[in-house]
């Protein structure tokens, strides 16, 4: 089975699942109506860059989407009867090379939807452009995100105040950056989406990646730069990680520092890359903590939209 059908398969199966919940397909839209920022269209084709039978996460594939050179957001709706409200942009991981996008992305959604959620996974640039910082491309996407998702809030009855986002591994790192870099936009303003705020109401990181300078693995990088302003987070990592438990301690330090309201947990063992995948360790229950958190911030609170 070639990939492109393989992505197709995956996705129907998704939005099946959706409308037996009562809830509508997944609407796609395109992030940059003119094409992203300094894009070229000279990466190659967008692919995924799994093969049969390696790499499985729990004895399933993972689409590992390669070649992202025009960003989208599917916004995945919840039915009418659980809708709280919320909204959260969904950022997988996949080291800035990748994108790990049923694993951390459209599974993630679907969960969030069960919560009364609205889900909105962000397919970002990726790979790394040359002369460019890792996150510079994604940081636009996700700014960019955050905007649409919020420009949208009377139509789709969120509220504009409870919107956050949520990554794991590179997208723990994109979703901390964009908490932490929201007073101006990184790109000229193209509508009315990047007249509101970018800025997300809560964050969610799940063993986040690259939060930590190079010289020092308790000082955060220099793009995370966490002030009284930050949102409140919710972080969870494993010891064992082969990406630095560091990164998740660090984050969590500076936000107890600036008096802003954080959860973490810490697990002895667990890995890396698990997703909402069952496991035998007890991370696997961390999907019930994240809930506990959103619920106990009021972030799961049916509000009237402003």
């Amino acid at each position: 089975m070639n990939s492109s059908r393989f992505v197709a398969i995956v996705l129907l199966a998704s939005i099946c699942c959706l409308r037996v919940s009562g809830a509508d397909a997944p609407e796609v839209i395109q992030l940059w109506p003119k094409g992203a920022p300094g894009e070229q269209g000279n990466i190659g084709e967008e692919k995924d860059a799994s093969k049969p039978n390696e790499g499985l996460v729990a004895g399933k594939p993972v689409i590992r989407l390669g070649n992202v050179s025009n960003p989208t957001l599917t916004v995945y709706r919840p039915s009418k009867e659980k809708d709280t409200g919320a909204a959260v942009v969904v950022c997988p991981g996949g080291g800035y090379r990748i994108l790990a996008l049923d694993l951390e992305g459209s599974e993630v959604c679907e969960w969030l939807n069960s919560l009364g959620v609205t889900a909105a996974l962000l397919k970002y640039r990726v790979p790394v452009r040359a002369g460019q910082e890792r996150y510079a491309a994604p940081l636009q996407d996700a700014q960019r995100a955050l905007g649409i998702i919020r420009s949208h809030a009377k139509e789709w009855n969120l509220n504009p105040k409870h919107i956050g986002i949520l990554g794991f591994s590179a997208g723990g790192h994109l979703s901390a950056t964009a908490s932490n870099n929201y007073l101006k936009r990184t790109y000229d303003t193209i509508d009315a989406a990047d007249e509101v705020s970018c800025r997300p109401d809560f964050t969610l990181l799940v063993y986040p990646a690259y939060l930590t300078a190079k010289e020092d693995p308790y000082q955060l990088a220099a793009e995370v730069c966490v002030t009284s302003n930050t949102p409140p987070a919710f972080i969870l990592q494993t010891e064992d990680d082969a990406v630095k438990v560091e990164c998740s301690l660090a984050y969590a330090m500076a936000l107890k520092k600036s008096k802003v309201p954080m959860e973490l947990h810490i697990y002895p063992v667990g890995g890396h890359g698990y997703g909402m995948r069952p496991t035998d360790k007890p991370v696997t229950h961390w999907p019930m903590l994240a809930e506990q958190w959103l619920r106990n911030s009021g972030f799961l609170t049916k509000e009237q939209t402003k």
